[in-house]
């Protein structure tokens, strides 16, 4: 069975990403939430998926979602999922070197 581990930053990006979405339309909000969470059951039967962001983080993986980018790091059974971001964010300053 695959897992999907969401990191307490992951989980806040997307608190405020539905939330922020919603202020215009909250049906788009709980699409995207819906969204978010086939591309991670994707992803985590298949977790070598998506571009290698090895210059981001060990190991570290992308996949777009909407205009957002979801970063996952494979795991023996899943994914965990490090952040979800806008892509016209700045990206690497978003990935310390603690991940």
């Amino acid at each position: 069975m695959s897992t999907v581990v969401l990191t307490a930053q992951a989980e806040d990006d997307l608190v405020d990403i539905a939330c922020y979405i919603a202020e215009d339309n909250p049906e788009a909000a709980a699409g995207f939430i819906e969204k978010m969470e086939q591309i991670c059951a994707l992803l985590a039967a298949s977790p070598e998926i998506g571009r290698q962001r090895a210059e981001l983080a060990t190991n570290l993986r992308s996949f777009p979602l909407d205009r957002y980018v979801l970063f996952s790091i494979p795991q023996k059974r899943g994914i965990e999922v490090l952040r979800v971001l806008h892509g016209a964010r700045d990206i690497p300053s978003n990935f310390p070197t603690n991940f």
